[in-house]
């Protein structure tokens, strides 16, 4: 059975483009469009939690903390896909629960790798 994504970005491009990557590589992917969204996706039990920082409505940084206290994903990990790379956003992502940080651009390769490596 396939390994369910879900993948939180307020750009549909980035969701399109991260949604077809996942596909061919054999995830299940569902996406939200900010913060807000991906929190009314949480009852569903998800593998892994992509998600980018800055959105409207609820932040990335907002959203991991309301991951941490939903019973069912409590545990998943989660990774930040972000333009971000400032240290002290690094940080409070990492204190939030964020478990790897990845700029943007990346190549599509580099986030599959990193998922197989979270997810085993």
């Amino acid at each position: 059975m396939a390994k369910k994504i879900l993948f939180v970005d307020d750009s549909k491009s980035m969701r399109q483009v991260v949604g077809i990557a996942l596909k061919k590589a054999g995830y299940e992917v569902e996406t939200g469009e900010d913060g807000q969204d991906g929190v009314s996706k949480l009852d569903t039990r998800f593998h892994a939690i992509i998600s980018d920082v800055n959105m409207p409505n609820m932040n990335g940084i907002e959203f991991i903390k309301a991951i941490k206290q939903n019973p069912t994903n409590k545990f998943t990990p989660i990774i930040m896909l972000t333009t971000e790379s400032g240290a002290d956003l690094k940080k409070q992502g990492q204190e939030a629960g964020a478990k790897v940080w990845m700029v943007k651009p990346f190549k599509p390769d580099q986030l599959l790798m990193v998922l197989q490596k979270l997810l085993g």
